[in-house]
């Protein structure tokens, strides 16, 4: 059974930086894409970013691009996203998700992917 479970959220003021990261029990997230997705208050989930596993390729949301990036460390199994310039509109609860076959992030693309961590929360303000 596939477990992912997201940390590193936390309180932070505008401008700020936080580094997520996401690791798994049952499966090793090297093979298997990983998106990053986000739901605030009020709003329908939104995906934020997303690494292929094929050869790593990375995406992201309109919203976070040139603030965002998204990175692995194989050897920890470990998916890390990496938030600079925090916006009071960032903040929500941030999950870490993966599908059960394929190698994409069209899944990601399309809104959904199979599998879901229980989320880490994200605030930016003064």
């Amino acid at each position: 059974q596939v477990q992912l479970v997201e940390s590193g959220g936390n309180l932070v003021q505008p401008g700020g930086s936080l580094r997520l990261s996401c690791t798994a029990s049952g499966i090793e997230l090297a093979n298997y894409p990983i998106g990053w997705f986000r739901q605030a208050p009020g709003k329908e989930r939104a995906g934020v970013s997303c690494i292929t596993s094929s050869d790593n390729t990375p995406y992201y949301g309109d919203s976070v691009k040139g603030r965002f990036t998204i990175s692995r460390d194989n050897a920890k199994n470990m998916v890390y996203l990496q938030m600079n310039s925090l916006k009071p509109e960032d903040t929500a609860v941030y999950y870490c998700a993966t599908d059960a076959f394929g190698s994409s992030c069209v899944n990601w693309a399309y809104g959904g992917m199979d599998y879901y961590g229980k989320g880490t929360l994200v605030t930016v303000s003064t």
